[in-house]
């Protein structure tokens, strides 16, 4: 089927892109550039443009009558600048997401496929957090998520829409055929970080020492990219029987487990045979202890679950930093970055 994919030149946008045309279905990607790239689209239908942009997406439905389903994986996704730059946020993550569905809607497109984030939830004193669980974002980022979900649930209750959000835990890795990857020449996540930790001689610093868990460092559910990608197609190819009788629904993917910062960086110098060097650092804005999944949901409405681990991600993520270079034109083999804070980026 055609699927229409908001922000399908970015990270995990692309990856989505891939594993769709691989099960059979045609990709059209709306993408504005801002942050995704060009190669990634190359060979695809592509439309360059804002998804606020009611007039391009009208166009864009009336040139393939097919789409019925839409994936929006468009956003501003980083920590940090959301506490420098709310507006820019806001901006984009609620007024676009609502212009966007708007002009799905009255194009007839009713069904809606969202990344969500795992950032709205307030988790337990076990850091384990079910769709149920209480919301808590504590960053402007997690706040235009949360703000987002609750609007197009809003909508979908007006039987404009009907809404599947799947709220990812921490995405790592990169697509297993190295098609596609992490774009930024300096790393935000939390991987690219220390990649480039390694390749610099730099420091990485375990920024907060003092939270709940195991060793005092945060604890995130790091899942592979891949298995996102491959929810997403469950999601698309599934969407009457992941709503469950309602018109609005949502899904948490992530693994089931955690894994704290040193853990992170002791897998990391096990699979890359590099140790880095590591110091401990104040917490960042906007930082919070963390979370894991419950993922029953997931498997009984998708039938799906994580296939890869951790490992498998930092080898997919090393071996797409070596390949980059090859894909994405201005982008050195030796990237120098800032390291900051490994935080969630969704």
């Amino acid at each position: 089927m055609d699927v229409l994919v908001t922000g399908g030149a970015g990270y995990i946008g692309s990856t989505v892109v891939s594993a769709l045309a691989d099960a059979g279905h045609h990709p059209v990607v709306l993408d504005d550039l801002s942050t995704g790239r060009a190669e990634f689209v190359r060979g695809r239908t592509f439309y360059r443009g804002d998804i606020a942009d009611a007039g391009l997406v009208r166009r864009i439905l009336a040139r393939h009558p097919g789409i019925r389903t839409a994936v929006h994986c468009a956003a501003r996704v980083v920590v940090p600048e959301s506490v420098a730059r709310p507006a820019d946020y806001y901006r984009t993550n609620v007024t676009g997401t609502l212009e966007l569905a708007e002009a799905l809607s009255g194009c007839g497109v009713h069904d809606l496929v969202v990344s969500g984030s795992a950032s709205v939830y307030g988790a337990g004193p076990d850091l384990a957090v079910d769709e149920d669980a209480p919301w808590a974002p504590a960053s402007p980022y997690a706040r235009t998520k949360a703000v987002a979900e609750q609007m197009l649930a809003d909508l979908a209750a007006a039987g404009r829409l009907r809404v599947l959000s799947l709220r990812y835990f921490n995405p790592v890795g990169a697509d297993p055929w190295l098609r596609t990857g992490p774009q930024q020449p300096r790393p935000g996540h939390v991987l690219g970080v220390l990649a480039d930790c390694r390749r610099t001689g730099a420091v990485f610093p375990v920024r907060g020492t003092d939270y709940p868990t195991r060793d005092g460092s945060a604890l995130r559910d790091y899942v592979h990219v891949w298995d996102l990608a491959r929810a997403h197609v469950a999601a698309v190819e599934h969407f009457e029987r992941a709503l469950d009788g309602r018109r609005a629904q949502a899904i948490n993917l992530g693994t089931g487990r955690g894994t704290t910062v040193r853990e992170l960086v002791a897998t990391f110098a096990r699979v890359s045979g590099h140790p880095v060097t590591v110091a401990d650092a104040p917490r960042r804005p906007g930082d919070t202890a963390g979370a894991f999944a419950r993922t029953d949901r997931a498997a009984r409405l998708l039938g799906w679950h994580a296939e890869r681990d951790l490992a498998t991600g930092v080898a997919d993520l090393l071996g797409w930093l070596d390949r980059r270079p090859a894909v994405l034109a201005g982008i050195s083999a030796d990237p120098v970055g800032s390291p900051g804070f490994p935080g969630s980026t969704r």
